[in-house]
């Protein structure tokens, strides 16, 4: 089981997302996520945390993304602490994401 949670990138996280059915939790707040956020994501706020456990088994892999890779961190930590078994956070975030031109999806 893992104490803290590992880093990765947004190809290798897409492809846990294809090939392992990882969850992506983006964390970025209601109007940037509204706008545009990567396919398949889950947008994981305060109020939704509660439907995200119901959701997901602790055993699936858990990748949170935020704008730049920094506050993914922190709540990457959290879900290791909460039980989760493997967590990662994607280096550079969003914004990297967009760069490595992975699929997203958009309010426009």
């Amino acid at each position: 089981m893992m104490e803290t949670f590992s880093e990765i990138s947004p190809q290798q996280a897409w492809e846990m997302m294809e090939n392992e059915g990882a969850v992506l939790a983006d964390i970025r707040d209601r109007q940037r996520f509204a706008f545009s956020h990567p396919v398949d994501a889950f947008h994981l706020t305060n109020e939704s945390y509660g439907r995200f456990l119901d959701e997901c088994d602790y055993e699936d892999p858990v990748i949170v993304i935020c704008y730049h890779g920094v506050s993914s961190r922190n709540t990457a930590q959290f879900l290791v602490e909460q039980g989760f078994e493997r967590v990662y956070s994607v280096k550079g975030g969003f914004e990297q994401w967009v760069k490595s031109d992975l699929p997203i999806e958009t309010a426009y």
